[in-house]
């Protein structure tokens, strides 16, 4: 087993090389640097530099292409003996950060000391952390590329079309429209998807990288249809991301769940009738309740998220698409909970709690 692993990891690995540029003005030079990916374990850097006189300090800099407000620059040592001549590398190892979404960018440059204080840094270079497991063929329209290796063409069109359908629905609805590319990763099946990750959940099917505007779905042509609802999700958690990012505050899950339900579709049969049950047991979970993660139980799970689809429905039907947007849009201003609510709807959590479960009363 442990022959097969590493045949697999050898097969797997990907080379970058880049030579850096000779620099002419002192002694100390660059010879070579690149990146090796191992998917989706780890990403290698390496360096080749030679002085007249002995190297004595390497570091590594290295950065992520992500969504954010400050830009955040990690920097490693790395451990060698003092030479003239000095060949090493860095290992990144990502299972400790849990992995990273296929086709990320990494940004890094290298930076050097010799024993005659001579200091050298080189240009950035990228490496694109891809999934070289699989030969890709890609598809794009507007802002999306579509990415799979398994299925024809017209496998790929069609699930572009359901992406396409999936943004319009959610812009007529809320008014929320995609601000920056996505990439949508469609693996073969689950079990291929799930050998993407470094942690996946026996359950996953898919999986949204918000901040790196990236989603890995596993689909197969016997379950389209369930995967254009999965993409539909997905996608809306992107997008209300895109809408809502702010360095001070997150959106509710019952506001982020309940959107990404609404735009697949009807309500399935197995959501409704959880809540259904619910109403009648008496035990609908509050909205208060619903702002915070949901339950790993699956009987409760189900529930919060048939709930949350419920909430979204009520709002929208009563209320109106402008004041969706404008509840999305006084999120991204980085208020509270209650705080947008008030401001948008004249209520807060507790006020859409009592007006909407008395809704859900009358109408069964």
């Amino acid at each position: 087993m442990f022959k097969k692993i590493l045949l697999l990891m050898m097969v797997l690995c990907l080379t970058v090389l880049s030579v850096a540029p000779v620099h002419a003005e002192g002694q100390l030079k660059v010879l070579s640097t690149g990146a090796k990916v191992i998917y989706p374990n780890s990403l290698t850097f390496n360096i080749s530099a030679q002085s007249d006189v002995k190297i004595t300090e390497v570091r590594l800099q290295y950065s992520l292409q992500s969504v954010g407000f400050a830009q955040v620059i990690n920097e490693a040592y790395l451990q060698f003996s003092p030479s003239t001549k000095v060949d090493t590398e860095w290992e990144w190892d990502l299972v400790r950060i849990g992995g990273l979404p296929p086709g990320v960018t990494v940004k890094y440059q290298w930076l050097l000391l010799d024993a005659s204080g001579e200091r050298l840094a080189t240009p950035f270079a990228e490496v694109k952390f891809d999934d070289g497991r699989y030969l890709w063929n890609t598809l794009t329209e507007g802002k999306v590329t579509l990415y799979w290796y398994e299925g024809a063409h017209s496998f790929a069109q069609e699930l572009m079309q359901a992406t396409q359908s999936a943004l319009t629905r959610l812009s007529e609805s809320t008014g929320a429209v995609i601000k920056s590319s996505i990439r949508l990763y469609i693996y073969a099946n689950s079990t291929d998807l799930r050998g993407s990750m470094i942690f996946p959940q026996d359950w996953s099917g898919g999986v949204a990288f918000t901040r790196y505007g990236c989603i890995a779905i596993g689909i197969s042509a016997s379950n389209i249809e369930w995967g254009k609802r999965a993409i539909a999700h997905e996608l809306t958690h992107l997008i209300t991301e895109q809408m809502t990012l702010n360095p001070y505050n997150d959106t509710p899950p019952w506001l982020d769940e309940g959107l990404a339900m609404y735009n697949e579709g009807p309500i399935q049969l197995t959501f409704t009738n959880n809540l259904n049950m619910a109403i009648q047991e008496n035990r609908l979970i509050s909205v208060r309740s619903l702002s915070s993660p949901f339950s790993a139980y699956s009987s409760i799970s189900y529930v919060s998220y048939a709930e949350s689809y419920s909430i979204i429905d009520y709002l929208i039907r009563n209320y109106g698409k402008d004041k969706m947007f404008a509840l999305l849009d006084t999120f991204r201003q980085g208020s509270t909970y209650d705080g947008a609510l008030q401001k948008v709807y004249g209520f807060d959590m507790d006020g859409l709690n009592t007006i909407w479960q008395a809704s859900l009363k009358t109408s069964n």
